[in-house]
């Protein structure tokens, strides 16, 4: 290609970033609201299909078992087989399986489509902040790709709440499926018009590296979200199904590390975690993710059962905090360039333990002006900081045909953080939540059961916001030690 074609090529690339940005942020917060948008659902879906407690939980499990297990999948076949095709499919497909959602008349049904939701979405994910990195050129375009990313990540868990009961209050528990329909086959449409196209790439599948690694970490998705005490605090951690999952998660991701270091087409190419700075931010983006799904899970529940808030009330409740996340991710997109990317996660774990801390404190007679706003504006300041520049560390220096197994291996330690985030964090809420009812119970005499179970709910859930800031202390200290990336190495410098 002569020198005048690809200045041609160029202007009409970047006289096309713009619609670009926006077609990737769309896919991301399609994605990542689904993983939400259904649970203020739940309690209509298991009127209409008749699931039992446990069986509800599958709604959501499906989603996230499928969604972890196959992002490292995902992330590799864009790279070899190109990332807007990829990216094309992955949308196409997550529409389809949420048409079929909608229209489930059974569980199976239902079930079926959340898991192949999944799937589209463990493709999307990975490739939208694969293609962030190929498509935008290093410093402030990728700088302000990365914020606007960032923020489509950290404020889509909200925003899927709102959404879910807005829907859920005016419309009918299906169209938490059917919205995804219209928008997933309109971002494939423009990501075909305004998104690079890119060559297959020589290479193959690493097969044993594939089935390991997928049914690893799908095994330790499934491992840990039936490992949580339940309500009634009832430990699952010896359960059989458990341990079996757990310990056939620990055997088969051993048996994926020793294959990666010998194959010649790895799947997650071990020179990936060479770099300190790499390997720190992807251990940091797990804490995020343990603690990030903590908070969403535990507020929302708290709101609903101590303070008797609706659904949609629930889903007004997070703006603040998503607002705080979508300030914070631009004003990081901003500064990344000015004092790199240490600053700001040092400040951001430091904010994100102070209001975790801080929501430690909340209680049943609290209000949401004087017990949560507060807390909530400062958590979700700390996770806005924290996932721009962790993006940025994440692919710095990494090839372009390498550049989707990173993205994937980020999405995924956001992911199995979750399920680690529920396992824990429910384990502690609900055995304190157990423990204080049954304190209690001879108190409930001079006051209502409802009172005192009230109390008790407080009781757990603060005890969980407070292992949440324990777990952003660890946070804290693995940036301190591992983050020493410098500001070149982000501005392509």
């Amino acid at each position: 290609m002569t020198s005048s074609a690809i200045g041609q090529a160029d202007t009409r690339n970047n006289s096309h970033l713009g619609v670009a940005l926006m077609v990737i942020a769309a896919a991301q917060l399609m994605v990542v609201l689904d993983a939400t948008i259904v649970v203020v659902a739940q309690p209509r879906i298991q009127a209409a299909l008749g699931f039992s407690g446990s069986g509800l939980e599958w709604v959501t499990n499906a989603y996230a078992l499928a969604f972890g297990g196959l992002l490292l999948l995902g992330g590799r076949a864009g790279d070899l087989l190109g990332r807007r095709r990829m990216f094309v499919a992955g949308l196409l497909l997550f529409s389809a399986a949420s048409l079929a959602g909608g229209l489930a008349t059974s569980q199976a049904w239902l079930l079926t489509a959340r898991a192949v939701q999944g799937a589209g979405g463990a493709i999307v994910a990975p490739t939208a902040l694969a293609l962030i990195a190929t498509t935008f050129p290093a410093g402030p375009p990728r700088n302000r790709a990365m914020g606007v990313y960032a923020a489509m990540s950290g404020a889509g868990g909200a925003i899927g709440l709102l959404a879910g009961g807005l829907l859920v209050a005016y419309a009918s528990w299906r169209w938490v499926l059917f919205v995804n329909v219209p928008i997933g086959i309109g971002v494939a449409l423009a990501a075909v018009r305004v998104l690079p196209a890119a060559a297959r790439r020589p290479g193959r599948f690493d097969l044993a590296g594939t089935i390991t690694g997928t049914c690893g970490v799908a095994a330790l998705v499934y491992g840990l979200s039936n490992a949580a005490t339940s309500p009634d605090g009832t430990s699952h951690w010896g359960d059989a199904t458990v341990v079996a999952a757990l310990a056939a998660a620990a055997a088969l991701l051993a048996a994926f590390g020793v294959i990666e270091t010998r194959s010649r087409h790895a799947l997650l190419p071990v020179r990936l975690l060479r770099s300190r700075d790499r390997l720190g931010a992807n251990l940091i983006m797990l804490g995020v993710g343990t603690a990030m799904f903590g908070v969403f899970f535990f507020v929302n529940l708290f709101v609903q059962d101590v303070w008797g808030y609706s659904a949609l009330r629930t889903g007004v409740a997070f703006l603040p905090m998503t607002a705080a996340v979508l300030a914070a991710s631009a004003a990081a997109a901003r500064f990344v360039p000015r004092i790199g990317a240490r600053p700001l996660v040092l400040a951001g774990a430091a904010a994100s333990t102070g209001g975790l801390y801080w929501l430690s404190w909340v209680s049943e007679h609290g209000t949401y002006a004087g017990g949560l706003l507060g807390p909530m504006l400062v958590t979700g300041a700390g996770f806005g900081l924290l996932i721009v520049p962790l993006s940025l560390v994440a692919l710095a220096r990494v090839a372009e045909a390498d550049s989707g197994v990173a993205s994937s291996l980020l999405n995924t330690g956001r992911q199995v953080g979750g399920s680690i985030g529920l396992a824990v964090l429910g384990t502690v809420a609900w055995t304190v939540v157990a423990d204080d009812a049954r304190a209690h119970a001879a108190a409930a005499r001079t006051a209502s059961w409802q009172a005192a179970y009230r109390h008790a709910l407080a009781a757990g859930f603060d005890r969980a916001f407070l292992v949440a800031a324990g777990i952003a202390v660890l946070i804290l200290l693995v940036a301190i030690a591992a983050i020493r990336v410098r500001r070149t190495d982000l501005s392509g410098g």
